[in-house]
């Protein structure tokens, strides 16, 4: 599972306990919860995706110096 997916999901069961909550500060704390998830998924995708991460990291090597 790719991570923007798993976001998502968090974010779905987010919606889901807003519909459940009772009071109005809670609906406002689970509704902000959600789209900072959704959030997260996009920046996911970003960052994730083929078109960004065309080139290969590379790595430094350590040097390692002798006294």
């Amino acid at each position: 599972m790719k991570p923007s997916d798993k976001f998502r999901r968090f974010a779905a069961e987010c919606e889901e306990m807003s519909n459940f909550a009772k009071s109005p500060e809670s609906k406002s704390t689970w509704n902000g919860m959600a789209a900072r998830w959704t959030l997260f998924a996009e920046l996911a995708e970003d960052r994730y995706s083929a078109k960004v991460n065309t080139k290969p990291r590379r790595r430094r090597r350590r040097r390692y110096y002798l006294n």
